[in-house]
């Protein structure tokens, strides 16, 4: 096919693009790669809006008009929902000059930021939760890494802790650029603190945004050179930042397709997540060896091999994630495996369960978003149950 105005030629232009075979592309939004092929050569008409939205994502293209030739139609309108108070957030990102005032002290800076993070972690609602507190909580980090004198080192690893969590706000958010912008100045607090633990934590956020623009080996170049900085066999700290690093490489290996990459990295982690205890879980990475589970499920989803990423989601114990987002999280990755295998009451139900664990998560997760829209055209119960999941998280009216 030579016709640049077909929509199966875009798809096949961006799918070489994105560096993904047929049977990976079809894989990854559940359908085959015959399916993939047969768009590709015109003997199928381009899908329904739902999945045109998937594949816009998996393929990383911004408007719908790049993929379908039609109307502009931005991906982000219906993939992304803008928290209500994302833009008091973004405004607190924006600002340039640093709060008038004296500086927090270290150590009360660091309950707050703690403080913060138990919020995201414990609340059904974690960006409403964060959002009360993160304009003023990212002013007093400032300041105080400005003017904290001989603590400075130690109010910029907690100024990068709070980047860390701007980021995670601010994902799949109508400001893209914010989300670069705060793994940027958190790994450049990290870095003008001087502190290995904190860069390899900052290399871990970055390398969500590197991988997020397939930008594939930019990730994992910014975790091998980040874990080569913490020392494994200190244990404590060092351990649990060094495999989270290993968990990164591994993510970024299985998005490529890259089996036996992926898994030696990830065994790496998990070995890592053993020697510091079955019940151990970092207090705001959440690392350990239920969080190594929950990804493996995503590792083995990404590598398009269904029946062993369900065969993990089934074993998994998720009350172990103590996260109500991490827990949510992990579900919609089971949902998505369950997809691959056409397991659709599976997939509906794990959603359902993901939205009680919590709402903002399922609300704001593109995946679930799309999936819960394609579902819903689906006839009996699966699409009656999907359309009610729809209109709970805002994407039908």
């Amino acid at each position: 096919m030579t016709d640049p105005t077909t929509f199966g030629a875009r798809l096949r232009a961006h799918r070489e693009r994105a560096g993904k075979t047929r049977p990976v592309l079809g894989g990854l939004v559940g359908r085959s790669a015959e399916w993939v092929k047969a768009l590709e050569n015109g003997r199928l008409l381009p899908p329904r809006l739902p999945m045109l939205l998937r594949l816009a994502e998996v393929l990383d293209i911004s408007d719908l008009a790049d993929l379908t030739g039609d109307q502009s139609l931005p991906v982000a309108s219906v993939t992304r929902a803008g928290h209500p108070d994302v833009d008091n957030v973004a405004a607190a990102m924006q600002r340039t000059a640093g709060s008038v005032g004296e500086p927090t002290p270290v150590d009360v800076l660091r309950g707050l930021v703690d403080q913060a993070w138990a919020l995201w972690h414990r609340s059904t609602a974690e960006r409403t939760a964060v959002a009360a507190v993160l304009p003023g909580l990212l002013a007093d980090a400032q300041r105080s890494a400005r003017l904290a004198g001989l603590a400075r080192r130690e109010a910029l690893v907690e100024l990068a802790r709070v980047y860390h969590l701007a980021q995670l706000y601010l994902a799949h958010q109508p400001y893209p650029e914010l989300v670069w912008l705060a793994a940027d100045r958190a790994m450049l607090a990290a870095q003008d603190a001087d502190d290995p633990t904190a860069i390899v934590v900052a290399a871990w956020y970055y390398a969500h945004v590197y991988r997020g623009a397939n930008q594939i080996d930019a990730a994992e170049q910014v975790l091998v050179d980040a874990a080569g900085l913490v020392d494994p066999a200190a244990g404590g700290e060092q351990l649990a930042r060094w495999g989270q690093a290993h968990l990164g490489i591994a993510l970024g290996h299985s998005k490529a397709g890259r089996a036996g990459q992926a898994w030696r990295a990830w065994d790496a982690a998990d070995e890592a997540a053993s020697l510091l205890g079955s019940g151990y879980a970092h207090p705001w990475l959440m690392f350990g060896s239920a969080a190594c589970a929950a990804y493996a499920v995503t590792i083995e989803t990404d590598l398009c091999r269904a029946g062993e990423a369900i065969r993990r989601a089934d074993t998994m114990d998720y009350r172990a994630l103590p996260s109500c987002t991490r827990r949510a999280a992990a579900l919609i990755e089971a949902a998505r495996a369950h997809v691959l295998r056409r397991g659709e009451v599976a997939a509906v139900h794990l959603l359902g369960r993901a939205l009680r664990e919590s709402v903002d998560t399922v609300r704001h997760h593109p995946y679930a978003r799309t999936a819960a829209l394609e579902l819903s055209n689906r006839p009996g119960t699966v699409g009656e149950d999907a359309r009610e999941l729809a209109l709970a998280i805002g994407v039908m009216g």
